[in-house]
C-alpha cells in the first residue's frame, strides 16, 4: 500500500510540474489543420523536450467564414478531442496544448483580421470563448496566426495584445506565441514591440522566406532576430512545403549555432503532413535539440 501511494504521488508530481529535465528545449508542432484523422498518439514525444501541440485552428467565424465578433470555435481535426488531449497529457506530462487563432483560410474562404466596431466588446467575447475552449480542451496556451489584414487596420495590435494579457493575468493560459511570416513580419514586429512581454515564443514561418540553402536560412534568421527577441525566435520547417527541405534544415540549425545563435527549439508545420514519413523531422529535431554537438563547417 505504501509503494502504491508513493507511485501515485510521483505521478501527481510529474503531472503538476511537467518536464523537469527539459533544460529549456522546446518543440512546437502544428496539428489538425487539414482535416486528416491525425492523432496525438502517433506523434513521437521525447520525455526530455517541452513539447507543444498547436491545435489548428480556433477561428472567430461561423462555418461560412462570417466573422463572429470574437467568438472563437474549434475547426481542427475531429480526432483531436478533449479526451485525446487529456490522455496525451497523462502519457506525456511534458506535453502542452495551444490553440492557434485564425490561420490562412476556412475551406475556400480566406480569413482576414477585421477591425471590430467595438474593440472592447471583441476582447470580452474573445476572452470568454477562449476561456471556455481552454477549459474544454485542457489548453495551456494560445498561438496567434492571423495572416491577412485590411490596409487600414487599426485594431489588431491592441485587441490581440490585450486579449493575451488578460488571458495570462487571469490564469487562463501560461503560454503565448505568435506566428509571423515574410509579408507581414513588420506588423508582428510592431505588435512584439508593444506586447513582447506576454509572448513566450515566436514561431516565425521561415519557410515563407523561400530560402533553400543553410547560409540563406541563417541570413534570414539573423534578420528576424533583429525584429524579435532572438531568445524567443524558433527556427521552423514545413514538411513537403516551401523553403529549405530535407536534411539541409539540420545543416541550417548547425550553422545557426556556429554563428552564435542558441537553438533551443524548433517549430514544425505540420503533423498532418509528417504522418506519411513516420514523423522523421519531429524525431530528428528533438534528437538535435537534445544531443547536438555542433561541427562548424564553413561549407554549410
Amino acid at each position: 500500500m505504501v509503494s502504491i501511494k508513493l507511485l501515485h504521488l510521483s505521478l501527481a508530481a510529474a503531472l503538476l510540474f511537467g518536464c523537469q529535465s527539459c533544460d529549456g528545449k522546446v518543440m512546437m508542432e502544428y496539428i489538425g489543420a487539414t482535416g486528416k484523422p491525425v492523432r496525438f498518439s502517433d506523434v513521437p514525444v521525447d520525455p526530455n523536450i517541452d513539447f507543444h501541440f498547436i491545435l489548428s485552428f480556433a477561428i472567430d467565424a461561423d462555418p461560412s467564414g462570417a466573422p463572429q465578433n470574437g467568438v472563437f470555435s474549434p475547426y481542427w481535426a475531429s480526432t483531436l478531442t478533449p479526451a485525446a488531449v487529456r490522455a496525451t497529457k497523462a502519457d506525456h506530462p511534458n506535453a502542452k496544448f495551444l490553440a492557434s487563432l485564425s490561420g490562412w483560410s476556412l475551406g475556400d474562404k480566406v480569413l482576414r483580421w477585421y477591425n471590430p466596431t467595438d474593440p472592447s466588446s471583441w476582447i470580452s467575447n474573445a476572452f470568454a470563448s477562449l476561456k471556455s475552449l481552454a477549459a474544454e480542451y485542457h489548453l495551456d496556451g494560445i498561438d496567434v496566426d492571423y495572416e491577412v489584414f485590411p490596409k487600414n487596420d487599426t485594431t489588431f495590435t491592441y485587441c490581440i495584445g490585450e486579449l493575451l494579457t488578460q488571458l495570462k493575468e487571469r490564469g487562463v493560459i501560461t503560454v503565448a506565441t505568435i506566428a509571423p511570416y515574410h509579408d507581414i513580419a513588420w506588423r508582428y514586429a510592431e505588435f512584439f514591440r508593444r506586447y513582447g512581454g506576454v509572448i513566450d515564443y515566436v514561431n516565425y514561418q521561415f519557410y515563407t522566406e523561400r530560402v533553400s540553402r543553410p547560409s540563406e536560412y541563417q541570413e534570414a534568421f539573423a534578420l528576424r532576430a533583429k525584429q524579435f527577441d532572438a531568445t524567443k525566435l524558433l527556427p521552423s520547417y514545413e514538411v513537403n512545403g516551401w523553403g529549405i527541405q530535407g536534411d539541409a534544415f539540420f545543416d541550417a540549425l548547425r550553422l545557426l549555432e556556429c554563428k552564435g545563435f542558441e537553438v533551443n527549439g524548433v517549430m514544425v508545420f505540420s503533423a498532418d503532413a509528417s504522418a506519411s514519413n513516420g514523423y522523421y523531422y519531429e524525431r530528428k529535431s528533438q534528437a538535435f535539440l537534445l544531443h547536438n554537438s555542433t561541427n562548424c563547417d564553413v561549407r554549410l
